[in-house]
């Protein structure tokens, strides 16, 4: 499953990026966005990340793109049933972490003790 021509290992990639899972969870949040309304909603990311990010995402089924046919064309993103089943996922981790963040760091037990 980990070897590095893996599909998996390859989605796996995408999903945990450094922006992987802020885009999922911004469509999460609300969907359908434009390109722009999504780059708003992530702060720090440049709009070639954001493309790039996309394009793996679209690729890996997890986001559908479409084109409105206006002068200039008007794209706009969202969740795939994959990839709404993964944010649900995303989303749990998440709340896991802000509930523990104040648990690590120096001085935390190892598990089991």
């Amino acid at each position: 499953m980990f070897h590095t021509e893996c599909s998996a290992r390859r989605m796996l990639d995408h999903v945990t990026s450094r922006w992987g899972i802020w885009v999922l969870l911004r469509l999460h949040e609300q969907r359908p966005l434009r390109f722009y309304e999504l780059r708003d909603r992530i702060g720090g990311i440049s709009e070639k990340m954001l493309s790039q990010t996309l394009r793996n995402l679209v690729q890996d089924g997890l986001v559908w793109r479409e084109v409105e046919p206006d002068t200039p064309p008007k794209v706009a993103y969202g969740l795939t049933p994959l990839g709404g089943g993964l944010c649900g996922h995303l989303a749990a981790m998440l709340d896991w972490i802000e509930a523990n963040a104040e648990n690590t760091g120096d001085g935390a037990q190892p598990a089991g003790t």
